[in-house]
């Protein structure tokens, strides 16, 4: 099992300990490095300025959100990382949600979500084949366009850089178990939100059919510390605004996960409280069994005899987000 460095947005302002872990997680022997886009900062920048310091990690987005670009703009960031990295780009995609999508960019939230998926990653593998012009008729993604307020004059077009790697690999962010079983056919990875190596049973009916060489990379919080409850709050605040706040009531996709996981009484509780403006009572209520099952929180020997149970499953990469140097110190001396 790999491990990999996942730095996720910014809040605020930028982290000047995001590159400092970086370099770190690189000199301790880590894979790769991740960051991710919300409605504040974006994926690909952050990424690029990483790159640019580092000279092995791969360098993965998780996740870059769809409805942020046309798939041949996102490829074309794909493709330009990969060159000025010496083939180090690793392209992490996800849907997100209506609040999102409709909210933030502006754009219609598809009927057909894996239909959109489905398009969005054909487009972009044509563009990274570079075969023949980019041609789809799609109900989402067409090029040329046709909708009723096109012109007619779209051309099919390749892209004028020759991509360093027509297979740049390809990993989505899905949660649902059909989102689940077509990441499984049509990408290179998987990268589920949240990941219980007690409760692998949930996902065993979609993740049939594993090609050689399949991702499958899991975020964890992991941090080394005496006071297990302590440092799990983290963990707990960031189910309580994703369960809580990341959707609508009625069309969750993180509250309808834990539902499946086992949790169902507890994630509607949680978003009862968030919706109310309850936020802290919210987090609170985030039960600390589902807190620590995809987390590594505690002492060294804690986290040691935890970390086996991940290794034993399907995770090819563990990307940790992990708060400090020493953490990710030990949990590289754990893996190796």
């Amino acid at each position: 099992m790999r491990l990999g460095l996942a730095l996720g947005y910014w809040g605020r302002g930028p982290d000047p300990g995001h590159l400092p872990l970086a370099q770190e997680a690189e000199r301790l022997g880590y894979d790769s490095v991740w960051t991710a886009e919300a409605w504040g900062s974006d994926a690909f920048t952050a990424l690029t300025w990483i790159a640019a310091r580092t000279s092995r990690l791969r360098l993965g987005t998780g996740i870059a959100q769809m409805a942020a670009r046309t798939p041949t703009a996102t490829a074309m960031h794909a493709l330009t990382l990969d060159h000025l990295s010496g083939g180090r780009m690793l392209l992490g995609l996800g849907l997100s949600g209506p609040q999102v999508v409709e909210g933030w960019y502006g754009r219609p939230f598809p009927r057909s979500p894996l239909t959109a998926t489905r398009e969005y990653v054909e487009v972009i593998r044509q563009v990274l084949a570079r075969q023949a012009p980019v041609e789809l008729a799609g109900h989402f993604h067409s090029h040329p366009y046709t909708g009723p307020d096109a012109t007619g004059l779209g051309k099919p077009l390749k892209p004028i850089t020759h991509p360093l790697r027509a297979s740049l690999p390809v990993l989505l962010g899905a949660e649902g178990p059909k989102n689940i079983a077509q990441t499984v056919a049509i990408a290179d990875g998987w990268l589920p939100l949240y990941w219980s190596p007690l409760r692998t049973d949930v996902y065993e009916a979609s993740l049939t059919g594993l090609r050689d060489g399949f991702m499958i990379a899991p975020m964890a919080r992991a941090q080394v510390c005496d006071d297990v409850a302590e440092g799990l709050w983290p963990v707990k605040a960031m189910l309580g605004f994703y369960i809580g706040g990341m959707g609508h009531a009625a069309r969750n996709f993180h509250a309808d996960l834990m539902a499946r996981m086992g949790f169902e009484e507890e994630a509607r509780r949680i978003q009862e409280l968030f919706l109310q403006g309850r936020k802290e009572e919210a987090v609170r209520a985030v039960p600390d069994a589902f807190a620590d099952e995809i987390s590594l929180v505690g002492p060294r020997a804690r986290i040691k005899e935890r970390l086996e149970l991940w290794r034993k499953g399907p995770v090819t990469d563990l990307l940790v987000t992990a708060p400090d140097p020493h953490t990710l110190r030990v949990l590289a001396e754990l893996n190796s």
